[in-house]
C-alpha cells in the first residue's frame, strides 16, 4: 500500500507526539506528507528523540489530556482526516507510584478524545493506540486474541482495559450510527523498542545507558517473555489500518492486534542487543520484592493478518541490529539523523 498517497497533505492529529512511539510516528508521517497537529502533556524524558528528530509540525502544544475544553477545542480547531492516540502514562512501575495520574490520563483522558470527535462530526479516521497488557493476563503459554477477555493486575494494564471498553461503548453507542462521520479503532501492540527511547524502567533504554558509560547491565527478570518488535512495525500497522478503514466501513469499531509470531525472553532480547553493541555486559540479578508485572506475553495477530495484510517487516535479529545501531550511532558517534535513515529503509522494504 502506498501510504503517501493517503497521508499527503492530510491533517492529522497525533497526541502523545513527545513519547518515544510518537516521536517515531511524526517524523514518519512528515516525510510521508502529512500535516501534523499534535499535543502532548509534556517532553517525557531527557534525551528526548522529540527534540533530536525537530519535526515541523503545523501545531505542536502542551496539553493536559485531563481537561476536555483544551482537547476538544484543539481537535475542532484542527480539523482532522486522522487521529492517532497515543498520550498515555505508558509504563507499568510507574502506575503503582501514581495510580491516579495513570487511570486520569489513559481512562479518563481517552474518554475526553472520544467525546472531542463525537463532537467533532466530520469525517475521520481514529486510531486509538492502548496495549497488549491490556488482556487479562494468566500466566499462561497463550497469545491473546482480540476477542479475549480484557483486564489486569496492575493500574497501568486495567487502565489500558477501561479505555478499551470506553472506546467500545463510544463506537458502539455513537461512531456506528448513520449519523457519525467518525471511524474508530483500537490497537494493541507488543512491547515496542528502537531508537530513542530514555524512558524509566525500560529494558532496551537502561542498557544502552548504562553500556554508554560502560557499567555492567544488571537483568531482574530474564525469564519474563514478551512480544518484541521494532517501533515501524505496529507504526506500520496503525498507518496501514487507517487507509484501510477509509476503504472497508466494516474495519469501524474493531479491534487488532500489532505483534511478532514468536516471543522471547527478556535475556534473549539483551543478549542479542549486547552482540550489536560494543563494549556491553550484562548479568542477571534477580529480584524478590519487585511489584507484580506479567512473566509471560505473546499475541495471536491472525485477524490483522487476515484483514490488514499485517506482517512484521523486521525479525528478531533485524530488530534488535537496527535499535543496536542506532543508539551506537548517538552514543559512540554522535550521530542524531539515523531515525530518517531507518524510515526510509523501512519504508522501502514495504515497497519490494
Amino acid at each position: 500500500m502506498n501510504l503517501s498517497s493517503f497521508f499527503k497533505d492530510k491533517n492529522v492529529v497525533i497526541t502523545g507526539h513527545t513519547g518515544f512511539k510518537g516521536s517515531w510516528l511524526s517524523q514518519i508521517l512528515k516525510q510521508l506528507g502529512a500535516n501534523i497537529y499534535a499535543f502532548s502533556l509534556d517532553i517525557p524524558t531527557n534525551p528526548a528523540h522529540y527534540e533530536l528528530l525537530g519535526v515541523k509540525f503545523s501545531r505542536d502544544e502542551r496539553i493536559d489530556l485531563a481537561d476536555n475544553s483544551k482537547v476538544s477545542n484543539f481537535i475542532l480547531e484542527s480539523q482532522p482526516d486522522f487521529v492517532f492516540h497515543l498520550a498515555a502514562q505508558p509504563l507499568v512501575l510507574e502506575s503503582y507510584k501514581d495510580e491516579y495520574r495513570t487511570y486520569l490520563s489513559n481512562s479518563f483522558g481517552t474518554m475526553n478524545i472520544l467525546e472531542s470527535l463525537k463532537q467533532y462530526n466530520q469525517d475521520c479516521i481514529a486510531i486509538i493506540i492502548t496495549s497488549d497488557k491490556c488482556y487479562e493476563n494468566t500466566d499462561k503459554e497463550v497469545s491473546y486474541k482480540e476477542s479475549d477477555r480484557l483486564g489486569g493486575k496492575d493500574p497501568y494494564s486495567t487502565s489500558k482495559a477501561c479505555a478499551e471498553l470506553i472506546t467500545r461503548g463510544y463506537s458502539n453507542s455513537f461512531f456506528c450510527s448513520e449519523k457519525s462521520n467518525i471511524r474508530v479503532a483500537t490497537t494493541r501492540a507488543g512491547n515496542v523498542i528502537g531508537g530513542g527511547d530514555w524512558a524509566k524502567n525500560r529494558i532496551v533504554p537502561d542498557c544502552f545507558k548504562s553500556w554508554s558509560i560502560d557499567e555492567v547491565v544488571k537483568i531482574r527478570s530474564p525469564e519474563a517473555t514478551r512480544p518484541w518488535q521494532h517501533v515501524l512495525d505496529p507504526i506500520n500497522g496503525y498507518l496501514n489500518l487507517a487507509c484501510k478503514m477509509t476503504e472497508d466501513i466494516n474495519l469501524n469499531g474493531e479491534s487488532f492486534n500489532f505483534g511478532p509470531e514468536s516471543s522471547y525472553s527478556v535475556a534473549e532480547l539483551v543478549k542479542k542487543l549486547s552482540d550489536n553493541f560494543t563494549n556491553s555486559e550484562w548479568v542477571i540479578e534477580k529480584l524478590t520484592d519487585s511489584p507484580y508485572e506479567a512473566k509471560l506475553l505473546s499475541l495471536d495477530c491472525t485477524k490483522s493478518s487476515d484483514l490488514l495484510n499485517f506482517s512484521q517487516k523486521l525479525d528478531f535479529d533485524k530488530m534488535t541490529q537496527w535499535t543496536s545501531n542506532w543508539y551506537e550511532s548517538y552514543y559512540k558517534n554522535n550521530e542524531q539523523n539515523l531515525t530518517i535513515k531507518q524510515i526510509e529503509d523501512y519504508l522501502n522494504l514495504n515497497d519490494k
